[in-house]
């Protein structure tokens, strides 16, 4: 997981190093890069994936991640090895184990903003990267949120670290239930709040 973590930021890093360069030569070559690193990637993701799959409890879990709307092969199995607790934890422990819970900074009549803190760093990132996409195009619910919280005042970021805590909160649930998504109730109003 973390050579596919690896090669992914190397992907970035080459989109970002063609984008600064207006020679087209370099800019062939950013994009051959580009190619390669992604192949390397897809081969190392199926053979993660398949690996997985031998596994009949691990292939069952990924097939119920991947079934929620927003998550992809490269998340749920990023979730599967990140989290191998996934289905067996409360909400809150999920959300705290992954880096997303809000934490309170206040002290005394202080007040403080309320932040994300600790976690697993590289599970907190695969989860924001999957509501980013989900939030704004795969998941009803994730959509309906974001636009809640922005058109409360909510800064993009802030909406988008929630998006990925409730993206969370469902594939736990999924996975506790051992029901695929389409199968399984939303969570009621009360699991709505943030």
């Amino acid at each position: 997981m973390t050579l596919i973590e690896q090669l992914t930021d190397q992907v970035a890093c080459w989109k970002n190093y063609r984008e600064g360069h207006r020679e087209p030569q370099l800019r062939e070559f950013c994009k051959k890069e580009i190619a390669r690193f992604n192949k390397l990637l897809r081969t190392e993701l199926k053979a993660l994936a398949a690996a997985i799959r031998q596994h009949g409890d691990l292939a069952e879990r990924l097939n119920l991640i991947e079934s929620v709307d927003g998550v992809g092969l490269k998340t749920a199995v990023a979730i599967l090895v990140r989290m191998p607790e996934i289905g067996r934890l409360t909400r809150e422990q999920a959300a705290a184990l992954a880096g997303l819970a809000p934490y309170d900074d206040d002290s005394a009549t202080h007040l403080g903003i309320r932040h994300i803190a600790g976690g697993r760093e590289r599970l907190r990132s695969s989860l924001y990267k999957a509501a980013l996409a989900a939030a704004f195009h795969w998941n009803r619910q994730l959509i309906a949120l974001y636009r809640r919280l922005t058109q409360a005042g909510k800064p993009h970021k802030v909406a988008l670290i929630a998006c990925a805590r409730k993206l969370l909160i469902f594939v736990n649930t999924v996975v506790e239930r051992g029901m695929p998504w389409g199968t399984v109730a939303p969570p009621s109003a009360a699991s709505n709040a943030v």
